[in-house]
């Protein structure tokens, strides 16, 4: 059924001017167009539509993360642009921020602008 159709990712910003300079500039999407609803992206081929609403609710899970070859290198990169990585009680992390799965995936957690709380992933 789905399996044959592209996927697409939605996230939610009270401030489009913000979430464009962090998604384009800070991330390095590639923008496609400002709608009146959404920001539109093309995240390596998967459309990201960046809600605008007025308000958003607090939200603690992970909306939105990469399949990366290198999480420290990646994390340095994003770390150079100002991106600060989030550190939760209860899980090891080492000192750049990264938790190392029980399957072996290091993963490491941040915020957009928003407070959405996104993720890079590196498979064992």
């Amino acid at each position: 059924m789905l399996h044959a159709s592209k996927l697409m990712a939605f996230l939610r910003t009270a401030d489009s001017q913000r979430a464009r300079h962090f998604y384009e500039n800070v991330l390095g999407l590639e923008f496609v167009a400002d709608e009146p609803f959404a920001l539109v992206f093309n995240a390596h081929g998967v459309t990201l539509r960046v809600t605008k609403v007025e308000a958003l609710p607090a939200d603690s899970n992970t909306v939105l993360g990469w399949n990366v070859a290198d999480i420290s290198n990646m994390i340095r990169s994003l770390r150079s642009k100002g991106v600060a990585f989030e550190r939760f009680p209860g899980l090891q992390q080492d000192e750049i921020g990264v938790w190392v799965s029980p399957n072996g995936a290091k993963v490491a957690w941040f915020k957009d602008p928003d407070g959405n709380v996104l993720s890079l992933t590196q498979f064992a």
